[in-house]
């Protein structure tokens, strides 16, 4: 099973809480209805089905590389305005596109800024949204700081340094060095409330994504000395619930 390959999983793990940052995503953007958009690294649809149901578009094209995920959107998102297509940021059908947008993909692209480029020829706006992996993505941060703590030999798995640019000035210096002069940005907050530790742990044993793909390359006892690590520094509740908060930064530019 590859990092990412099955939409079910991915939805446990961060689909659900990408679908809250998607909503206030949009409604930043404030677009008129009747447009043209693309959703670049759709996923398993979380943005599109956002913009289906939030902007009144003309039409979605959603593309990904992963045919697991594309056939996730395409049995899920149930709108004749939307198509969906395998396809990589670097095989970006020709546009014009009204709205070029793309969720939580930007840092998995290993060419971003030539990515950016080609988004600005081919649409009238570009925005993305990336999670704050260093500091405001709580339910990854707490993995991540319990394994530096327990398995510092592998702290260059941690997401944090991997993505470092995923900061405002970050992706407002991706934006300009693709050639766009106006950049804006922005933080989203969303909560992400667990019923209990089980409802948090599960989603990462389903190797789908950075973390929980870690997490299954170890043996299974350092699992369960890396679970107890997690468990104690997590703010856990008398009821057993887990309040945390999930923190994503968004860019936008006119090309």
């Amino acid at each position: 099973m590859s990092e990412w390959s099955t939409g079910e999983i991915y939805e446990s793990y961060v689909g659900r809480w990408s679908r809250l940052v998607a909503e206030e995503f949009v409604a930043w953007l404030d677009q008129p209805p009747g447009l043209r958009w693309l959703d670049v690294g759709c996923g398993t649809g979380a943005l599109t089905s956002t913009i289906l149901r939030t902007a009144d578009p003309a039409s979605v094209l959603g593309v990904d590389p992963s045919a697991g995920f594309i056939g996730y959107a395409r049995r899920t998102v149930d709108d004749d305005r939307a198509r969906f297509e395998v396809r990589s940021a670097a095989e970006l059908p020709d546009g014009p596109y009204d709205a070029v947008v793309a969720g939580l993909v930007l840092n998995f692209i290993p060419e971003r800024v030539e990515a950016l480029r080609r988004m600005r020829e081919i649409g009238a706006t570009v925005a993305v949204y990336v999670w704050d992996y260093a500091e405001g993505m709580q339910l990854m941060r707490y993995f991540f700081d319990a394994m530096t703590e327990v398995r510092p030999q592998d702290r260059e798995h941690d997401e944090g340094r991997r993505f470092a640019f995923c900061t405002a000035a970050g992706l407002e210096g991706l934006f300009t060095e693709a050639g766009f002069t106006t950049v804006g940005t922005r933080e989203i907050v969303v909560p992400t409330v667990f019923a209990s530790f089980d409802d948090y742990w599960t989603p990462f044993l389903g190797g789908q994504g950075v973390a929980p793909a870690y997490l299954r390359s170890l043996p299974a006892p350092d699992q369960e000395v890396l679970r107890e690590a997690v468990r104690v520094r997590l703010p856990i509740e008398a009821d057993g619930l887990i309040r945390l908060t999930a923190r994503a930064w968004a860019a936008k530019a006119i090309s």
